[in-house]
């Protein structure tokens, strides 16, 4: 399998709601990064799709080496 493309070696800081559901790029591809915008298809990539318990700011990840998907963990520092 293809290895996801770096979008950017820093999170990004989103304001999140809750009630809503959200798709994050997980491809790396998406011009609109931390989202999905489809451009992963045909790559073998799927977005994964999620929800928050609480409005606030969330960091999620666009180096796409997370552990924990689709947030953040550091790993970008390692790149």
């Amino acid at each position: 399998m293809e290895k996801a493309k770096i979008a950017d070696k820093k999170p990004a800081g989103v304001e999140l709601e809750t009630g809503k559901k959200y798709l994050w790029c997980a491809c790396g591809k998406s011009k609109n990064q931390p989202f999905c915008d489809g451009s992963h298809v045909g790559t073998g990539f799927v977005p994964k799709s999620f929800e928050v318990v609480e409005k606030k700011t969330y960091y999620l990840c666009q180096c796409k080496q997370t552990d924990n998907p689709p947030f953040c963990d550091g790993t970008h520092t390692k790149l």
